[in-house]
């Protein structure tokens, strides 16, 4: 988990976003339901679920005269997976510098989200939980299984793609680096999140919220426990990625914009 960031400069946050992120990935590359590659010129985690977050060529270092074929080699290879939804990030080090052009030349379009954002742990803002809400930490296949069931329903996803989420999951086991925390309201599963302790900092990942229980603070009760958690191991900073429904609620929490995951899109449907 490395040496814990206390450091609330700019540059260290950005490169600390950038890094949990990667080490996010990468420990899902290690389950044998996921597929990982690792080259001196491309980095690249698939698995299986339609979502572009979770199917993101993570690191490329293309030689300007190669570009062109690496990217079509890599979306050749993609369609033969039947992965129809990925990204590729433009984070720091990507070479060629104008690599965006290139994946725009092929099909992908541009986007600035998610948001990289980071709060100081220690001036975390604090909420109670809702009334007949109960967090615990994933730690046996049973609260996986809710907790799989509620983070598919809670972002939407077809929930044919269940088992493949709770199997991805399974094979990592339940000891840190990664957490998972599941929300039950009145007996029933209802919200997820994650925590990844990584470069130095603790990052929040799969907050998610069924349809019928948002809106009562069971989100934010599920961000704050994870870093809350952190924070009683001695880290300082919790940062994340926010999508454009959960930025507000993040703000109220005291977290800071303090970067833009540059990234191409490709979805097919």
């Amino acid at each position: 988990m490395g040496d814990m960031l206390k450091a609330l400069s700019a540059p260290a946050l950005v490169d600390a976003i950038w890094n949990n992120a990667f080490g996010w990935w990468r420990t899902m590359g290690t389950s044998p339901e996921a597929e990982f590659y690792d080259s001196p010129e491309l980095t690249w985690l698939l698995t299986g679920l339609p979502s572009a977050f979770v199917n993101p060529v993570l690191r490329t270092r293309a030689e300007p005269d190669n570009t062109d074929a690496l990217i079509e080699r890599t979306l050749a290879y993609f369609e033969s997976r039947d992965v129809t939804k990925f990204a590729w990030l433009i984070g720091p080090g990507t070479r060629p510098a104008n690599l965006g052009v290139h994946l725009a030349h092929h099909g992908l379009s541009y986007s600035a989200d998610p948001v990289g954002m980071a709060v100081d742990l220690l001036v975390l803002e604090e909420h109670p939980n809702p009334a007949g809400l109960t967090i615990e930490v994933v730690s046996d296949s049973r609260a996986l299984e809710a907790w799989a069931i509620a983070s598919i329903l809670g972002t939407g996803l077809p929930e044919t793609k269940v088992a493949g989420w709770f199997e991805l999951f399974a094979a990592l086991g339940f000891g840190l680096p990664l957490r998972c925390y599941l929300g039950t309201l009145d007996g029933e599963p209802v919200s997820t999140s994650q925590l990844f302790l990584g470069a130095g900092v603790a990052g929040i990942y799969v907050v998610a919220t069924v349809p019928e229980a948002r809106r009562l603070g069971v989100g934010t009760a599920l961000t704050l426990a994870p870093l809350r958690d952190a924070r009683a191991m001695g880290y300082r900073i919790g940062i994340l990625h926010a999508s454009p429904m959960g930025y507000g609620v993040y703000r109220r929490l005291g977290f800071r914009e303090t970067c833009r995951m540059d990234n191409y899109q490709f979805q097919d449907g």
